[in-house]
């Protein structure tokens, strides 16, 4: 049972102890307030597992395809992140030195670290989610 109505369980039974004096009606109508939480929660986890599964059979798809557009943004946003990151911590401070050794007066771009860091943080994460799948043999 979900945490959240299994909390309401006992509420209901104080709740019912002052409206209904009889123990053993108020236990019945206790009983039968907690199937029918039952139901709907069971009712509630059949809607996720059917969305899930339909969010797998979309992923599915869009991994067949031979559009980029379709099956090659991850990858795309990939290799922006790694592009990001190569240039705000490697390529940028290296060239802003070589800058300075010219004495040159040019300021180079800098890039929003801690958003691409957000985006390259959740890309990590999927990876593993990813490398965890191959390792359960369930990865193509």
């Amino acid at each position: 049972m979900l945490p959240i109505i299994a909390s309401l369980i006992p509420l209901l039974g104080s709740v019912l102890e002052k409206v209904i004096p009889n123990t053993a009606e108020r236990e019945k109508i206790k009983a039968e307030i907690a199937l029918k939480l039952a139901e709907n929660e069971t009712e509630l986890v059949k809607l996720f597992a059917a969305q899930d599964q339909g969010q797998i059979e979309i992923n599915k798809e869009e991994a067949k395809s031979n559009s980029l557009f379709v099956s090659g943004w991850r990858p795309a946003i990939g290799w922006i992140c790694a592009f990001g990151c190569a240039w705000a911590f490697i390529l940028k401070p290296i060239l802003d030195w070589g800058v300075i050794l010219a004495g040159s007066l040019v300021k180079l771009p800098e890039l929003q670290t801690g958003e691409l860091m957000s985006l390259l943080l959740g890309l990590l994460g999927m990876g593993t989610l990813r490398t965890y799948e191959k390792f359960k043999g369930v990865a193509r």
